[in-house]
C-alpha cells in the first residue's frame, strides 16, 4: 500500500547536481561541454581524486575519474527503458540534425497521451550513461492527488509550488506555520524589530 505524499518533508529546493564516474575524464569533459553545452566550473581543490565540475540548465554534473576503468560496465545497446538523464530542448529537428552531424548513434521514440505528442531521442555518453533529449514540456504534469494541471516549465512549477505552500500554511495549525520558509539574512538593522 502506497502512502499519500507528505508534500516536502525534507524542505528540498531543487536538483543540484548528478555525479558520474567516467573511464576517461577528458572524453567525458569533451562530451558534456561540446555535445550537451555544459561549462566547466571551479571544483574544490581539497578533493584528493581526479574529476571536473560542469554547470548549465540550472544543474551541475560532477565527473569523477574511475579508479579502475577496466571494471566499469561496457556500453550496451541503447535502451530507452534504462536509467537516463533527460533534457528538454527547443527543437527536436535541430537536435537530431546535430546528432547526425556528430555521428552519435541514437534511438527515436514518440509518446502520445490524449492527442499530445512527446518526441524523444536517446543516446549514450562515452561511458554508457543514457541521455534523453525531448520536448517533454508539451505534456502537462498532472498530480494524482490534486486538481492542479501545469506544464513542466520552471515558471509554472514555481507558481504551483508557491500556491501549494500557501494552501499548506492555511491548513496548518498556527504553531506549525513557520517551518520550511525560505531563509532570510538578518542584519543588526532588523534586530530591533524582532
Amino acid at each position: 500500500m502506497m502512502k499519500e505524499s507528505m508534500g516536502n518533508p525534507l524542505c528540498l529546493k531543487s536538483l543540484n547536481h548528478i555525479s558520474l564516474v567516467c573511464r576517461s575524464l577528458e572524453k567525458s569533459l569533451d562530451f558534456y561541454r561540446n555535445v550537451l553545452g555544459f561549462s566547466s566550473i571551479r571544483r574544490p581543490g581539497s578533493f584528493d581524486f581526479d574529476g571536473a565540475w560542469l554547470f548549465n540548465y540550472g544543474i551541475g554534473i560532477h565527473l569523477i575519474q574511475s579508479e579502475n576503468s577496466e571494471s566499469m560496465p561496457k556500453i550496451t545497446h541503447i535502451n530507452p527503458k534504462d536509467n537516463h538523464i533527460s533534457f528538454q530542448c527547443e527543437s527536436m529537428a535541430n537536435v537530431e540534425k546535430k546528432l547526425k552531424e556528430m555521428k552519435i548513434e541514437y534511438v527515436k521514440n514518440r509518446v502520445e497521451e490524449g492527442g499530445i505528442y512527446v518526441d524523444q531521442l536517446f543516446f549514450h555518453d562515452p561511458d554508457g550513461t543514457m541521455i534523453e533529449i525531448c520536448n517533454c514540456d508539451n505534456l502537462p504534469v498532472i498530480p494524482l492527488s490534486a486538481d492542479i494541471v501545469r506544464s513542466c516549465s520552471l515558471v509554472n512549477c514555481i507558481n504551483v509550488q508557491q500556491q501549494q505552500q500557501i494552501q499548506q500554511m492555511i491548513e496548518m495549525p498556527p504553531q506549525q506555520r513557520l517551518t520550511c520558509l525560505p531563509s532570510v539574512h538578518i542584519t543588526e538593522d532588523y534586530l530591533h524589530c524582532a
